[in-house]
């Protein structure tokens, strides 16, 4: 790593590191040139060495996003949205920075526009997908930076969180809004929501091979916290599964939709219906609160919902005044 040449009476000390820029060094005394290369040498292998703008200049920040969404995001869970993420990003006038003239002004900067428009666990996901980027650039790519950018920018506080319980009527209003649309896909992705609890993902995934309407239960291989898990199913969910089987034929999947395309019939439901400031994250917010309403305990609704924590579970669940007045006699 360290090389020592004696040079007109002098001796020249480089360190240098592949991918880094070579640091170099002259002493007059050959003790002293062997001392600072140890030194050198240690702080390299605790924090590197500056990195080659060279190496550094042929690299655009879209580039590495690039490299990224088609490397890493595809093992992903939630690689569909990621890749959307990603790409509104690549639009972004920082994506054609070199890393080698990229710091953290420009992201703190696309934060502040962000927060004028989206909500502040939106702006926050975004940041985490890139440092990740940038994480995964040093560790894994072998490319030479110093440091990730988007670390010592502050990240917006907040959460997503949410207590949107259903009106009164407001559910007959979707199932309605739901008939205009093409096919029973929505209605039943609507009411096996609110009977299951499961989320939109689960859902759009499910395979008839996972479901025993006999025995009134359904496996679903692969969650967010990434075990599966078995959850009942009311009459009504097997009463409008029957239904989607007997018109499925000999398909794998329960559902013949998209994200994309939930997307689209959603907004058009919610217009249709009149309903404001309803997600369909909501309903399962929504099933699991019923659940508590119903009399079922901790333990019984994080087996529906899948929930480890009771202090997340407790975050999806509003039951109303009235059953607790109920309960109270």
């Amino acid at each position: 790593m360290a090389t020592i040449r004696k040079r007109s009476g002098k001796y020249q000390v480089q360190v240098r590191i592949q991918g880094s820029a070579a640091i170099s060094k002259t002493f007059t005394r050959h003790e002293d040139a062997k001392a600072w290369a140890r030194l050198t040498e240690i702080e390299a292998e605790q924090i590197g060495l500056p990195a080659d703008p060279r190496l550094l200049a042929k690299i655009t920040v879209g580039e590495l996003l690039e490299r990224y969404r088609d490397e890493v995001v595809p093992k992903k869970r939630g690689r569909e949205i990621e890749t959307i993420i990603i790409n509104a990003m690549l639009r972004q006038p920082w994506c054609k920075r070199t890393l080698a003239k990229i710091d953290g002004a420009p992201f703190a900067e696309y934060r502040d526009t962000r927060l004028r428009s989206v909500q502040p666990c939106t702006v926050k996901r975004e940041l985490g997908i890139l440092q990740h980027a940038f994480d995964i650039a040093a560790r894994e790519w072998s490319i030479p930076l110093r440091a990730n950018p988007i670390k010592p920018i502050a990240k917006p506080g907040g959460s997503n969180k949410r207590d949107r319980r259903l009106q009164r009527g407001e559910l007959a209003r979707l199932f309605r809004a739901a008939k205009q649309c093409r096919g029973d896909g929505m209605r039943a992705l609507i009411l096996l929501a609110i009977e299951t609890g499961m989320r939109q993902g689960e859902l759009l995934a499910a395979k008839w091979r996972h479901i025993n309407l006999t025995a009134r239960h359904w496996f679903i291989p692969l969650t967010k916290n990434g075990e599966n898990r078995t959850i009942p199913l009311t009459r009504r969910c097997v009463r409008t599964l029957r239904i989607l089987k007997s018109a499925a034929g000999d398909a794998e999947g329960v559902f013949d939709l998209t994200r994309e395309a939930v997307k689209c019939s959603w907004r058009r439901i919610i217009k249709r219906s009149g309903i404001e400031d309803l997600n369909f994250h909501d309903l399962r917010h929504e099933a699991i609160s019923r659940f508590f309403e119903r009399g079922l305990s901790v333990p019984e609704v994080s087996l529906i919902s899948g929930h480890k924590d009771a202090r997340m579970l407790f975050r999806y669940t509003h039951m109303t005044a009235a059953h607790v007045l109920a309960k109270l006699g």
